[in-house]
């Protein structure tokens, strides 16, 4: 366990020409021992965060005590070469300036390895560094062309403390370092390409997950402002490709931390779903509230083709929306892996909320399954509905979450479908749906309430219900429909002085 973790700010030229500043001399931050992490392992990105970045570096293991050595002898206290991921989180930065103390000190922030090369017979110069996040290289310099040559960076450090043996200097990270979302994997890998042998580090692999514990509010919480998006990306056309590629906030959204439930994993803002709507509509009929949406000139309301994975269930919530785009080769290598959007709906939906998925209608692929499923029923959602088909039908039965979908197909989701984006206006079964709306359905089928609407047709349609269930008992009693079914001025009056109701 090295007894200090040194890491330097800016030293590669291509890193240095993204930020736009040129440091005259090298500038440092301590990393805690508690954020080493070994190779094959996770690092957790906070719930109600946005912006985990990777930085692939060349790590120096100090192998004799340096103390007041010279540039020109600093290489020779270095023993060891590895490699490193100064991983840092982008939405804290403002919360220590300069030390970085909870931006860069998280557990497991600074995994290292797998093996270490030994510098005899090796130049400070003769070292290379490469990270790829989802096998994609996005990380490619070398050691040649620091500002700091690793010499300078002992001896500079050894004015100021001791150097011990199996201290570690991080030496900064070229372009192209970005943000990780949860899913993704990265890989760095240090090496000496061109010396005899070409030794390697291997690579240094490092998979991204989804915190579900928020940080408290007696300390600093996360801040996001569109500076830092675009630092944390790297530039603002690599900030823009994100978005386009579903994988990034936009600019001016809301601060993460505070609100963007979508891309955080917060919680959900309050339901216009009140514990008084939901005992209105307990026990109404989808057809009922369909029939006071009809009033009101709302027809396209229906979400057709639906049916529910279990007989007798019933789903009630808000819209969180998915939506599916037609299959294209391309466009499914860009946006399908990772932590795409589909990975990201079902991975952020909360409770009480229906993610309702825009499949086209294509039932012919399977856009749910058996895991994702489950995530949605542990996350608490109310249940899922897709115009398209469900992968793992039987085992997504076992489960208690209702899931209305077009049935059962065992494919892929790349055979029809390039998921694309969350959180939009959708289609789906015809209807449109936007985040927020009311989902409800029942054996018949489901329907979308706009919120503004809630109100007063959860209110009619209970007294529909009533007064339906009224006008049953008089059928069952053997009454003709005529005149009962709708009410004439008889039944009502009737109705009226039985029931009390209006």
């Amino acid at each position: 366990m090295p007894g200090k973790i040194i890491a330097v700010h800016l030293n590669y030229p291509s890193r240095i020409a993204q930020r736009g500043r040129t440091p005259e001399f090298p500038s440092y931050f301590f990393k805690p021992a508690s954020s080493l992490a070994p190779t094959g392992g996770t690092v957790e990105r906070p719930a109600g965060t946005e912006l985990l970045a990777f930085e692939g570096e060349i790590a120096l293991v100090i192998g004799e005590t340096a103390r007041w050595v010279s540039p020109e002898d600093g290489w020779q206290y270095v023993s060891q070469v590895t490699a490193a991921n100064d991983l840092g989180l982008y939405d804290l930065r403002s919360a220590d300036k300069g030390s970085n103390v909870r931006n860069k000190g998280g557990d497991g922030y600074t995994p290292i390895g797998p093996v270490t090369i030994p510098t005899e017979g090796i130049g400070e110069g003769d070292w290379r560094v490469r990270t790829w996040v989802n096998g994609e290289l996005v990380q490619d310099d070398t050691s040649d062309t620091l500002k700091f040559p690793f010499g300078q960076l002992v001896a500079d450090l050894s004015q100021h403390m001791t150097l011990e043996p199996g201290d570690v200097i991080l030496t900064g990270t070229p372009a192209g370092s970005s943000v990780l979302l949860p899913g993704d994997v990265v890989e760095v890998e240090v090496d000496a390409p061109n010396v005899p042998g070409a030794p390697t580090t291997g690579r240094l692999v490092t998979t991204v997950t989804q915190g579900e514990t928020d940080f408290g509010d007696f300390g600093n919480r996360p801040a996001v402002n569109d500076l830092q998006r675009i630092e944390a990306w790297g530039s603002e056309e690599e900030h823009a490709a994100a978005v386009a590629a579903g994988r990034a906030t936009p600019l001016d959204a809301p601060d993460a931390g505070a609100s963007d439930a979508a891309t955080t994993g917060s919680t959900a803002p309050a339901s216009p779903l009140t514990p008084e709507i939901r005992e209105l509509l307990s026990g109404v009929a989808v057809a009922t509230v369909s029939a006071a949406l009809r009033k009101r000139g709302y027809t396209e309301i229906f979400i057709d083709g639906v049916y529910p994975n279990h007989e007798g269930d019933a789903i009630l919530g808000t819209a969180k929306t998915l939506r599916f785009i037609p299959f294209r080769p391309d466009l499914f290598k860009e946006h399908a892996g990772g932590f795409n959007a589909q990975k990201r709906a079902f991975d952020t939906v909360n409770e009480g909320e229906v993610l309702v998925v825009e499949a086209r209608g294509v039932p012919s692929t399977g856009t749910v399954g058996d895991v994702l499923a489950l995530r949605a029923q542990v996350r608490g959602a109310a249940g899922v509905v897709t115009d398209g088909g469900v992968r793992d039908f039987a085992a997504v039965q076992e489960f208690d979450i209702p899931v209305f979908s077009q049935g059962a197909h065992p494919s892929v989701l790349g055979r029809r479908h390039v998921p694309w984006e969350t959180d939009v206006t959708i289609a789906c079964g015809g209807a449109a749906v936007q985040p927020g709306d009311i989902i409800m359905g029942d054996r018949d089928g489901v329907i979308v309430i706009p919120p503004f609407l809630l109100a007063e047709v959860a209110a009619e349609a209970a007294a529909q219900e009533l007064e339906d269930g009224w006008v049953a008992d008089r059928v069952a009693e053997g009454h003709a429909v005529d005149g009962l079914f709708p009410m004439n001025a008889e039944w009502r009056a009737r109705y009226v002085a039985e029931t009390g109701r209006g």
